[in-house]
């Protein structure tokens, strides 16, 4: 599971708590001063960690193999140790073509609880290449413990190896599977919702479209982190912030020419890009995230802005502060760890407000 393990590893977390937990103002004298983009000012804290040697891998630079490798050890690092919980196991679900890699994050039971907790169905980014159980052990964690509710994290098949469309694929069958294994894991079956971070939090929202569509039982939720929802047209957010804040646009090019994102037929397909659905009403309440210095952040705004004008009940917030991928930043940013405690209850009110509707 996650954690940091070598001690080149535990060396670069201490270094990183060390830097975090500097006074702001010897964090912005050190990373070259404030970092401002439209009257926001990013976190002196990622600024600093920007500037001493946290700058975003370039895929092309290096054999796919390799890359995966350096974005765990990264994923370990910023982790840090593991967050306790109730129990955690790793098990099989069905995917669509065949099992796949989960792992089951049960909360601690309290003593005067009667009744099941819901389940989060989790989906991990890495821009459709990228990433695993391990990968986004912490974040997944934190939700558990600090939402009360099981969290089931899905390892579907990546890109290239397994481009379009078999990642929502997997993501439908797996939260087909948890919806009906839901009391087997000690979860209510009746609280299935589903979300994620960066690519996986484009599925929760394409699953929940899928649902919608089929015919099936919806999410009771879409906790959508982050997504990305369209590839089309040219976001402000992508201009400023490209180059120079983690997640670069050369990046976001190679995951998408990786994993099959653009539509080349001239027919936009909404199981790559949500935005583009004919309707995003009759869909599971929702809660989105974006950060302020994120080249995804206008398209993630543009979604919410979508359910909520189709009638689909939505809290959208803002980290204004925040990069792409704080949710893996929680062992070394005091102001990540803060920004998904935040996250965690806005979970649990989410998964609460739809037991009081069934109630």
């Amino acid at each position: 599971m996650g954690g940091v393990k070598s001690f080149d590893e535990r060396l670069l977390y201490r270094a990183g708590r060390v830097a975090s937990a500097l006074p702001v103002s010897i964090q912005r004298a050190l990373s070259g001063g404030p970092v401002v983009r439209e009257g926001s000012e990013l976190e002196p804290e990622l600024a600093l960690m920007i500037k001493v040697g946290g700058r975003s891998l370039s895929p092309g630079s290096m054999t796919l193999e390799r890359y995966r490798a350096e974005q765990a050890k990264s994923a370990r690092i910023a982790g840090g140790e593991r967050l306790a919980v109730g129990t955690v196991r790793d098990l099989t679900v069905n995917g669509a073509k065949g099992p796949l890699r989960a792992r089951h994050y049960a909360p601690v039971v309290e003593l005067d609880s009667s009744h099941p907790r819901p389940l989060l169905v989790y989906f991990h980014g890495g821009g459709f290449v990228f990433g695993d159980l391990d990968t986004h052990d912490a974040p997944c964690r934190y939700l558990c413990r600090y939402s009360g509710v099981h969290v089931l994290a899905i390892d579907y098949r990546l890109a290239p190896e397994h481009r379009f469309p078999a990642a929502p694929l997997d993501a439908f069958a797996a939260f087909s599977w948890a919806k009906k294994h839901a009391a087997s894991l000690g979860a209510d079956p009746d609280r299935v919702g589903v979300g994620g971070d960066s690519a996986g939090g484009n599925l929760a929202a394409v699953v929940s479209l899928m649902a919608r569509e089929a015919g099936e039982v919806l999410p009771a939720c879409q906790f959508l982190i982050y997504p990305p929802v369209d590839r089309r047209p040219p976001w402000r957010s992508l201009d400023l912030f490209g180059e120079g804040f983690m997640l670069t646009k050369a990046s976001i090019d190679w995951f998408d020419a990786q994993y099959g994102m653009r539509d080349t037929d001239g027919h936009p397909d909404w199981r790559r890009n949500p935005l583009v659905a004919s309707s995003h009403a009759g869909l599971p309440p929702a809660y989105v995230v974006t950060a302020g210095f994120d080249p995804l952040r206008d398209e993630g705004e543009a979604y919410a802005d979508a359910l909520t004008r189709a009638g689909t009940p939505v809290s959208l917030r803002r980290f204004p502060e925040q990069l792409h991928g704080f949710v893996n930043m929680v062992g070394i940013s005091r102001t990540a760890r803060d920004a998904v405690l935040e996250m965690a209850g806005a979970l649990r009110v989410l998964l609460h407000r739809r037991a009081a509707r069934q109630g």
